[in-house]
Formats: C-alpha cells, structure tokens, sequence
C-alpha cells in the first residue's frame, strides 16, 4: 500500500514537473511574440496553479489585470497553450487570493461557465476592499515634503522641464495657458514624479486656495473601476471637475477603453476650463501606443518636455546632495570625496541608481566597520552593476560606434549621415538598438548621438532588430559578439 502511494506521489510529481515545463515554453512563446516590455507587464505576474481534466488554471493578482487579459490577449493566450498542451479544452484566469487554494473541482466547476478564458468569481480582491479612491483634495495636494524644487537638483539635462514645473506651482487660476497640459517625459529614475510632488508642495505652501489632485494612473484605474462597480460613477467625476490643479503620473499605465474615454472627458473639461493638466510618463506622447490618438494629439497641442540623463558634473553634484542628505540624519554616514566622484563617473543612470550606489558603498563600509578605498568602492559598483545585468557606467554610445562600424567597416560619418544604403542602415539599426540595451539614454538623445534623427527612427530600429534577432540566428550571434566587444571597451 505505501509503495503503491509512493509510486503515484513521484508520478504526480513527474507530471507536474513536466507541466511546469510546458507553462514555461508557453510563456516564451507569448514573450516572444510580445516583447520583453509588453509580457512583463501583462504576463510577469501570471501563475500556472493546476491542469485537470483538459483545463488549465492560471492566476494573477488583480481583477484589473484579469480583466485586461482577457479583453486584449485572450487569443494569444489560447494559442500558446494550444501549442503546447494538445488536449487542453479551457484556460481558465482567476484571481488569487493570498493564501487561498482552488480545488480542481472548484475549477472544473468555473471552467463550465464557457470555453476559452471564463470570468470565475473569486473571493474578493485587493481592488474590491480598496476604498474610494479619491481621498479629501487636502490629502491628494500635500505632496512629498522631501521631494520639493529646492531639494531638485537642477542641470542642463532637466532644466527645461524644471523651469516648466515651477511657471505651473507658481501660477493661478486661468492663466498659464501656454504650459496647459503640461507633459514631461524621461526613463524611470530622471526626476518626474519628483517634480510633480514638488508642484503640489509648492501651491500647498504659497497657494492653499488653489486646489490640487495629484494620482497615478493605475489609481485613476482602480478608481474608475470602483465607481462603476459602486454605481457611483457621478461622485468619480464630480471630485475631478472640482480640482484647480490634476497631476498624473506613470500615464503610460493608463489602459482599457472606457478609462481613457473618462480620463480624456476629465482632462479636456479641466483644460477647457483654463485648469492645469501635469502628466508624467516614460515615454513621449507619440510612443503612447495604447493612448487613443485623438488624446495624444490634445497632449500634444501643450507642452512636451524631455528630462535627458544627467551628465557627469550633474550626476556628481546629485550624488553630493545624497550624501548630505544622509549626513544631516546621521553624522557618522561619511564618504570620502573620491569615493563620490567615482560613483558620479561609473554610475550613468538617474537619482534613483546613484542613491542605491551610494547606499551600497555605505553599507559596506558600516559592515566592515572601516573607509572603503577607491579600489575596493570600484569593485563594489562592478559587483552591483553586474547584478543588475550590465554596466551602464562603462557604456557609451561613442564606444558603440566605434564598434559597430569597425565591424561592419562602416565609417563613423556614414553612421551618422543621411545615406540610406543598406550597407549603412543595417549598422546604423543595430547601432542604435544596442545604445538602447546597454545605456540608459533616452530615444531623443540616441537620435541626436546618431546624426541628429527623430526618436522614432531609434524606437523603429530597436523594434525592427528586436524583430530580427528571433529568425536569424546569424544576426543574433552578431549581436552578441558585438555586446561583448562594447562591455570590453
């Protein structure tokens, strides 16, 4: 008896191990198919629970993200795991409860309810305890007091959209038409939803009668969501035309066609109103491809600014602020100036990225108890940034240049020039699909570095190589000899 427990426990182990196998081939085909971007956004947090009876339950966290799967991805879905599993006859999406299990009858069960992806009714979710989203317009306009313009360090790369920011915090009711929208754009990390709380401290301190709401997307989302399922769809609106001022941030999140037509019915009241619109996202407006394109165009009829990474000297001069920073709550948080400097010259990315280096040196020296040497700090930085799967601080786009057109015997004046030959345009493509990969610039500055074109020639020559790389393998080889050769540069 117990052997024969012992054989069906290993053979359902066999099974489900196999299983695991497949739902990982599935989730590259759908990788594949989608891109890196895309997949992770959507797929990133799906899990494979069970396969009984020809039906494959899947989870995610969020009936938001059940929701959006199933109206946007469902027949890729179904596609990819028809590849792999050959008897499948329903993939099943529920969304996981912390801590709570489906039985496979309780999925057989839900899986009658029609086939393809069904819509189960789970326990509720974390969007359905949320409360209202919107929370009294004095919470929404407090702002992060740690995050405000004089705490901002200003460069060449960011002053543009600094100077915007501020003519907003600075300006009342009706007027300052000329920045309305306002929409700032950059890589994660350059400073937008720092300058977006910096608005709202801002008219909070100078300003109070002037009301302002400040939200990420994806809580615009879930608000949307709760109010239409609180039937209360009214009270939503109502709080959005009664603010002076309405910050968004992390735009690019904003999904689903029914949030954008309320989002676009806010926005343009508020700007027709002569009321301030700030918006913040990774990408331009052009690049907004889920954004319906008469929203883009009304976004565009504004202001559009870019926050390019930050060159050396700002880098370093934000790095020193840090460290001040962390001296003013502990005294005994010292870096020597060297060290500084060399996190600035190592360290290309933005705020973010130079904080976590610099609280990497200081951990270290806090656990060894002594200074670190410069020596032992650049060894640090290559172990974090090795982690991290590359080492941006090593990277620049002149080096990769330099690379690819020695080895395609391309001169650097051609990369950079109009000709359209495909002895030119290949490398240049590939040139700037690496500058992509391995630097944290932006696709604005990748156009100026190559030859001054447009950010979407680069967003076109990354998505075309990125295409190219699944079929041709010899490309692919290319590819990788030549990021080899860039990271020993």
């Amino acid at each position: 008896m117990t052997a024969a427990i012992l054989s069906t426990t290993a053979r359902q182990g066999a099974d489900m191990a196999e299983l695991r196998g497949k739902w990982q081939r599935i989730q590259q085909r759908i990788r594949a198919e989608l891109g890196d971007d895309l997949f992770n956004s959507w797929f990133g947090r799906m899990e494979l629970d069970s396969y009984t009876n020809g039906q494959l339950l899947l989870s995610v966290p969020t009936r938001f993200l059940k929701s959006w799967v199933e109206n946007h991805y469902v027949g890729k879905l179904q596609k990819a795991v028809a590849a792999e599993l050959d008897d499948v006859a329903h993939v099943i999406l529920r969304v996981r409860t912390q801590g709570q299990a489906v039985s496979g009858q309780q999925a057989e069960r839900m899986g009658q309810a029609r086939p393809a992806i069904v819509r189960p009714v789970p326990a509720m979710s974390s969007v359905d305890r949320q409360p209202s989203m919107i929370q009294p317009l004095a919470e929404q306009a407090a702002g992060d007091e740690s995050q405000t313009f004089e705490t901002f360090v200003v460069g060449s790369s960011n002053q543009l959209a600094v100077a915007a920011a501020s003519r907003v915090a600075q300006g009342s009711n009706g007027t300052g038409i000329g920045v309305n929208p306002l929409y700032i754009h950059s890589p994660a990390g350059y400073g937008k939803s720092h300058l977006l709380n910096a608005i709202a401290y801002r008219i909070r301190a100078t300003n109070a009668g002037r009301r302002v709401m400040m939200l990420t997307a994806e809580r615009f989302m879930y608000g949307f969501i709760h109010a239409i399922r609180q039937r209360d769809t009214l009270s939503f609106k109502d709080q959005f035309q009664a603010v002076d001022v309405l910050l968004i941030d992390d735009f690019q999140f904003l999904q689903g066609k029914a949030t954008q037509q309320e989002f676009c019915h806010s926005f343009n009241s508020l700007v027709d109103a002569r009321r301030q619109v700030v918006i913040a996202a990774d990408v331009p407006p052009a690049q907004l491809d889920a954004i319906d394109q008469r929203m883009r165009s009304r976004i565009m009829g504004g202001l559009v600014v870019d926050i390019e990474a930050p060159d050396e000297e700002l880098r370093r001069r934000i790095v020193g602020v840090r460290h001040e920073q962390m001296l003013a709550k502990d005294p005994g948080h010292v870096i020597a100036p060297e060290i500084l400097d060399l996190i600035a010259e190592r360290v290309t990315g933005g705020g973010r990225e130079l904080e976590g280096a610099l609280n990497r040196i200081l951990a270290y020296q806090q656990f060894n108890n002594r200074a670190i040497s410069v020596d032992l700090a650049g060894m640090v930085l290559r172990e974090a940034m090795a982690h991290a799967g590359n080492d941006p601080g090593r990277i620049k786009i002149e080096d990769i240049l330099k690379v690819v057109g020695r080895h395609y015997n391309v001169a650097k004046a051609d990369l950079l020039s109009p000709r359209r030959a495909r002895t030119v345009v290949v490398p240049r493509q590939i040139g700037m699909y690496l500058a992509k990969k391995l630097t944290s610039r932006s696709l604005p500055e990748i156009g100026r570095r190559f030859g001054g074109r447009d950010h979407s020639t680069v967003l076109h020559a990354v998505r075309k190589i990125d295409e190219q790389l699944r079929s041709d393998e010899k490309l692919a080889k290319d590819v990788a000899m030549l990021i080899r050769l860039v990271e020993q540069q």
